[in-house]
């Protein structure tokens, strides 16, 4: 099937026109989604809507090889993950819709990344290989091509000079940075930012306690001297990000569409606005699955943005004997 289509869709009668041919060519291409759903069984037949297209626990990315098609994976992103767990891998056979996926939506939702200096605090994910993020990170920072962009570690003192200078002398600047780093950094240094873009990736990767979004924020936004603090929601087994200006409230491209499940039956969506295990549809996903049963929990609103309240553990996941197949 033709590879860059979803990157056309406008509306939502050509997403669903999109994610039904989609659902076709992954279940007669990728076996382990093939007998997932015929477990279910689930065939295009009887699927008429996307809401009726079943979504492949995130699990099995950790057990199985979920590949659609018979081409060789160009490259293989891993999560990150505590020492011997299991880690998922995102086996992609075409880098080109991962490229073109997250560079059309960043400048949908930002515009052309050179109007940014790009910084990147990022040390969990650099301290590791296989990273989508870095992968995404490391391309908008050579697509600012400008000198001052660029990665930081654990070289706080000299980011944040970094920081001040840039901001004071009035360019437009973006700092993507993973939550618990960010926490460091603005406990060294207080700001008073005007002309940054604070951007939080989430996660404390076992570094500090978990805490809720808006805690994170308040500490964040007291902390460089700003009103709202962006976020950005992607994962390793997606190809496709959602970006929030702030408050949490995140929005996806138009080839990403976000649902939530019933906590109790997870194979039952719920209407929006109602708490529920998240479910992603991403088009940008054509060789491995574009249907996924997340492992967080949230909620989805009546325009399609939603927000993250938490994640299931092991032993909030009911309702489905298959999430362990």
């Amino acid at each position: 099937m033709p590879q860059q289509t979803f990157l056309n869709i406008t509306n939502n009668e050509q997403f669903e026109k999109e994610a039904l041919a989609t659902f076709r060519y992954q279940f007669e291409h990728n076996s382990v989604y093939r007998s997932f759903c015929d477990l279910l069984y689930k065939h295009p037949s009887e699927i008429t809507s996307s809401r009726d297209i079943p979504f492949l626990p995130i699990q099995f990315f950790k057990s199985r090889s979920i590949i659609s098609g018979n081409a060789e994976p160009a490259i293989t992103f891993s999560s990150s993950g505590t020492t011997g767990s299991i880690t998922s891998k995102h086996h992609v056979t075409d880098l080109s819709l991962y490229e073109n996926s997250f560079r059309t939506a960043f400048a949908k939702a930002y515009g052309n990344p050179s109007d940014f200096v790009i910084l990147a605090l990022l040390p969990s994910y650099l301290e590791r290989s296989g990273s989508s993020l870095i992968y995404m990170v490391d391309d908008l920072i050579k697509s600012s091509n400008h000198p001052d962009s660029g990665f930081y570690l654990n070289n706080l003192d000299e980011l944040a000079k970094k920081l001040v200078s840039l901001d004071t002398s009035e360019k437009k600047v973006l700092l993507i940075g993973v939550s618990f780093a960010l926490l460091d950094l603005v406990e060294k240094h207080t700001f008073n930012l005007n002309n940054t873009i604070i951007m939080e990736t989430g996660g404390m990767k076992g570094r500090r306690k978990e805490i809720i979004r808006p805690e994170l924020h308040k500490i964040l936004s007291t902390g460089f001297g700003i009103e709202k603090i962006h976020s950005e929601y992607g994962m390793t087994e997606l190809l496709s990000q959602g970006y929030s200006s702030g408050d949490g409230i995140f929005t996806t491209p138009p080839w990403m569409k976000v649902y939530t499940r019933d906590t109790e039956d997870a194979l039952t969506l719920l209407t929006d606005s109602k708490s529920g295990g998240l479910n992603i549809i991403d088009l940008a996903n054509k060789n491995s699955c574009s249907f996924i049963a997340t492992q967080d929990l949230g909620k989805v609103y009546e325009d399609g943005s939603f927000s993250v309240i938490g994640r299931f553990d092991n032993s909030d996941i009911r309702g489905c004997n298959l999430m362990a197949l």
